[in-house]
């Protein structure tokens, strides 16, 4: 967890002993991070009702579930290990994961491949593109190494 979030969320829990020390005897001790103000479990219907107050305050609609799906994308495209990704999501197995984010893994390898062609230093002027309606040359199209030279055995033998 990042600093920011412990931070939050420590002041969050904070809230929380206020609350629980309010209601007293009243308090539900559920051992939840986030509830009801009595320590009572959340019911999924207050928790989209409080998203619908967002979106009708101007943010985008989106529902609780895909906050996981958000959440998965982000820690995948920081670069987080598919398997600390697939164990915060309660996957039993890698697969799952993959299979759910193949197209954001397709797009993090494609973003990976461009950022090393950006660290191979090299000059593509003298590179020309092939026309679609033309089949590839690759003499032309790409740049031909030439082999050292050598003397022949000929030359050898005559020096």
């Amino acid at each position: 967890m990042d600093d920011e979030t412990f931070a939050v969320l420590q002041a969050h829990r904070l809230r929380q002993e206020r609350e629980r020390e309010q209601w007293g005897e009243g308090w539900q001790d559920t051992g939840r991070i986030f509830t009801q103000e009595d320590g009572s479990l959340l019911h999924p219907g207050k928790v989209s009702d409080l998203f619908e107050r967002l979106a009708a305050a101007g943010l985008p609609p989106i529902r609780l579930h895909d906050l996981r799906h958000v959440s998965a994308t982000l820690m995948l495209a920081a670069g987080v290990d598919i398997k600390v990704v697939s164990e915060t999501l309660g996957h039993s197995d890698t697969r799952i994961t993959r299979d759910i984010y193949q197209a954001v893994l397709d797009d993090l390898a494609h973003d990976a491949a461009e950022m090393v062609v950006q660290l191979v230093p090299r000059t593509r002027s003298h590179l020309t593109a092939v026309p679609d309606n033309e089949s590839p040359d690759a003499s032309r199209a790409l740049p031909r190494l030439q082999p050292p030279k050598h003397p022949s055995a000929k030359e050898e033998d005559s020096a």
